[in-house]
This record gives structure tokens, sequence and C-alpha cells, in this order.
């Protein structure tokens, strides 16, 4: 497609109201205007649209921010995610097939001091905490390997306004805690479908439309972000802290002692509280 918004496209209503009538686009062959009935910001945590669309961000705040780097995976690895803590790190290796995708946490805005310590300091505080993977960190030869994701919770008062509704990421930054931002998002799409369908039949949804969408999704969004408030500030944030290994959380160990519970907190995030199934809509 090769096509990114970059503003809307404001305009009066016949009552004298403003109202989102489409984009301002970028594309192979310029500039251009798609118009539109019913705009669907859905251009993540970074939205464009969520910034020109004037919609206000409750911020929740993140305690520290993740770097995002691969490793190789050898025979003999693991297949299960795996989640190590170590002194003032943590360190997530979810398994890609023939390779990790693994997740460093670092304190908030600490990436360019660890740029200033140079590639061989970051691979030393990579094998203290990497476990089985220590020995595969002189594959990471300079930074250019490492991405770094800005650590971002919250969420918009109102998802919509005439014309324009947010979904996913660009109305609910989520934390990487639990990695079910794609969950919402998809979720959050599934219930618009549902909502929006039988009315984009007949005509343009009003407001009261949109709001229906919130009405649904907002539920589900706050308890996911509640549960990841709890795992970044009370758990992760006092790691990163910390100059000890800290000891294993007591809900760590309960899930431990008793395997039958963990189906609970798998459930929460894979399913969530509020799961969405596509309705077929009839013409």
């Amino acid at each position: 497609m090769q096509t990114q918004a970059r503003d809307l496209i404001a305009q009066k209503d016949k009552n004298g109201g403003d109202r989102i009538a489409g984009v301002l686009a970028t594309g192979p062959n310029g500039n251009m205007q798609i118009r539109a009935g019913l705009t669907i910001g859905a251009d993540g945590r970074h939205s464009i649209l969520r910034e020109k669309s004037g919609l206000k961000v409750k911020e929740l705040g993140a305690p520290f921010d993740v770097l995002w780097l691969s490793l190789p995976f050898k025979s003999g690895d693991p297949v299960d995610l795996v989640g190590r803590i170590q002194g003032g790190a943590f360190f997530v290796m979810i398994c890609r097939g023939d390779y990790w995708q693994c997740a460093f946490g670092i304190p908030k805005g600490g990436f360019d001091t660890i740029r200033a310590e140079g590639i061989t300091a970051f691979r030393a505080k990579l094998r203290a905490v990497a476990g089985f993977a220590a020995d595969r960190m002189d594959i990471i030869t300079g930074f250019d390997q490492v991405k770094l994701l800005t650590v971002a919770v919250n969420r918009l008062e109102q998802w919509a306004r005439h014309g324009l509704l947010m979904i996913g990421d660009a109305a609910h930054a989520m934390s990487p805690a639990g990695g079910v931002g794609i969950n919402l998002a998809i979720q959050d799409a599934v219930a618009t479908a549902n909502i929006l369908g039988p009315v984009l039949l007949k005509s343009v949804p009003k407001l009261s439309d949109l709001k229906k969408v919130q009405k649904r999704r907002a539920f589900p969004t706050r308890i996911i972000q509640t549960f990841q408030l709890f795992v970044q500030n009370v758990m992760l944030a006092p790691t990163l802290r910390a100059k000890q290994t800290p000891k294993v959380p007591f809900v760590v160990r309960l899930l431990n002692a008793w395997p039958w519970a963990r189906q609970w907190p798998a459930r929460l995030l894979g399913i969530g509280p509020r799961p969405e199934h596509v309705r077929l809509q009839k013409r």
C-alpha cells in the first residue's frame, strides 16, 4: 500500500459542528486526500491520527523501557517462554522457531547510558542474566541490532468524535507485560465490525454508534492495564532498582506450587475478560 496518513480532514456538518471527513495522506505518487464517512485510527501507540484528533490521553505511567534483540536458537534449547531475573535486570526469551526474540528490561530512559558504556559492557549485562544463552552474546556486534521499545501505558478518555473512531494501541497503549497488546487490538477490531457492520450497511455511523465500541471494550482494557500496572510497578520496576536478585514473588511461588491455577492468568492474558467473536452480518 505504501501510503501513510499524516493528518485528519475536518469539516462542518449540517448542524455546524466539526466532524472528521477522511485523512490527508502521502503515498508513492505524493500527497492525497482520502475522504470517508468513517475514519478508523488503528495506527498504533505512536498514532498520528490520535495526535491530530484532539482527543485527550490519560497517562498511566511506565517505569521502564525494553530493548529487543534476536539470538540464535540451538538444538536442545527449550521451546517454552523463558524469563530470568538476575540482580537489577530481567530478560525474557520467546521462541520463534529458528531464533529467540529477546526482551531486556532497562530503567526508563536508560538506553543512552547503555550506549555510552559501549557494546562490550552491554554484552556483559546480557551474559549475566541470559542463563543458557549467555554464550551467544558475541553475535550482538552493535546497537543497530538492538531496538528500543519506549514503554507507555495510556488510554484515551474518549475513543471517538464525529466521523472518527480510535481502536487498538491508538486508543490504549499497552505495556509489554504479558504480551497482550495485539490480543486487545484484534478484539477491538472484531467488536468494531460487530457493532458498526449493521450500521454501515444502512448509513454513516453516528457518534452514539461509535461510542458503543468504547462502551464494549473499555472494561477489558482497564482490567488488563490494571494487571499490567501491578506487574510492572510491583514486580518489574523494583527488580531494576535492586542490586541483588529479589526473592521470588508470592504469586509466582503460588503458581509454581499449584499448576492447576496457571490457567487463570493464562486465560486472562490469552482470551481476556471479555472475548469477542465475529458475528456474520445479514444483508
